[in-house]
């Protein structure tokens, strides 16, 4: 019998957020896949719309207009952005244009769960760090984990899950401490919503350090999670690496008219997103008067670090009609999504004691 190559057996399953059972008599809200709750903007969905109509034709794979409004909005040439079908597809191309079997990538754990996934798909060696105990990654440890055999050095900032986001001076310091032969990855995947003194200035990074990657993506503060399409900022060898390795024709026409459009709907996005900020810090509130606590959320979600009793805790909020992702004997990660959805969480915390 024909056999996939080894390493393809011990790829990890990417386990994605549920959708919510039905609850008869009660409105039902999906927390569980950091999803932008709110419908497209009408001028987005329009040209999305639009676009839909030449589906008989190939998209233009060198996702020209989209680089060009890249290219203006964030001051950059062309030749130095890399789009794909999301920023998690970005991440498996980097690794199989840099990496094999013998290289190591170091990234904090938990954090994205398709980290290991890609990795291991490429043949490489994952070096987990350990978090620290309030979700941050702990960077002393993760510089100290670096080898001859490291290529890539994956921060996830703000972590997902975990939430916490770095702060611009700690990672300008990791960064200037890593050798410039080894690429360091800054997947922003939420970027907009972050409010904490000192964010990090990925654009600056790069400026100063030819071996960063910015990953960014479309799915999470522009809500097109459904369209699948993210994007790379690097130095240009390494953004002609990364469409090297790409699938031809990979982000579709529609996914690119509605990234155009969103961006030229840039403030009204935005400000749902200013919105979806307070809600976070309403849900913060409310889990801290209720005498839980969070690691200081800087996403659209918040980490319960629970252990073994995560599977409980997202089978009562099933029952309360909130689907939730658990990840077994860990925790438990909720988006921030509707008020309702909020108040929902908040009342069945309420409820009852948090674990000691």
């Amino acid at each position: 019998m024909v056999q996939p190559l080894p390493h393809v057996r011990e790829i990890p399953p990417y386990v994605p957020g549920r959708p919510p059972e039905a609850r008869p008599g009660l409105t039902t809200y999906k927390l569980s896949s950091n999803e932008n709750p709110y419908p497209p903007l009408p001028g987005v969905l329009g040209t999305a719309t639009q676009a839909a109509e030449a589906m008989n034709r190939y998209p233009d794979m060198g996702c020209t207009a989209l680089y060009d409004a890249l290219s203006t909005k964030l001051d950059v040439s062309t030749d130095r952005l890399a789009a794909a079908t999301g920023s998690v597809a970005l991440i498996y191309h980097l690794l199989a244009a840099y990496c094999g079997p013998g290289d190591e990538v170091v990234h904090a754990w938990r954090s994205f769960e398709a980290y290991p996934i890609a990795i291991t798909a490429a043949g490489a060696t994952g070096v987990q760090v350990p978090v620290t105990a309030d979700g941050r990654h702990d960077l002393a440890a993760m510089a100290a984990a670096v080898t001859e055999r490291t290529r890539v050095v994956l921060l996830c900032t703000p972590n997902n899950p975990t939430g916490p986001a770095l702060s611009h001076a700690e990672t300008a310091g990791f960064v200037a401490g890593v050798r410039d032969d080894v690429l360091v990855v800054v997947d922003e995947a939420y970027l907009e919503f972050v409010r904490m003194a000192d964010p990090v200035d990925g654009l600056a990074l790069l400026r100063d350090h030819p071996n960063v990657v910015l990953l960014r993506t479309f799915s999470k503060a522009y809500g097109l999670a459904g369209l699948r399409v993210g994007y790379a900022v690097a130095a240009a060898d390494v953004a002609s690496a990364l469409r090297a390795v790409a699938l031809p024709f990979g982000v579709s026409s529609i996914a690119q008219a509605a990234a155009v459009a969103s961006l030229a709907h840039e403030v009204e996005l935005l400000a749902r997103v200013d919105a979806l900020v307070g809600e976070r810090d309403r849900l913060v509130a409310g889990i801290t008067a209720a005498g839980w606590t969070v690691p200081e959320p800087q996403g659209n979600f918040v980490w319960f670090d629970l252990g073994d009793a995560a599977a409980d805790f997202a089978a009562r909020a099933a029952d309360a009609g909130l689907a939730v992702r658990p990840f077994a004997g860990e925790g438990v990660r909720v988006s921030v999504g509707e008020p309702e959805a909020t108040d929902r969480l908040v009342e069945m915390l309420e409820k009852e004691p948090p674990p000691a």
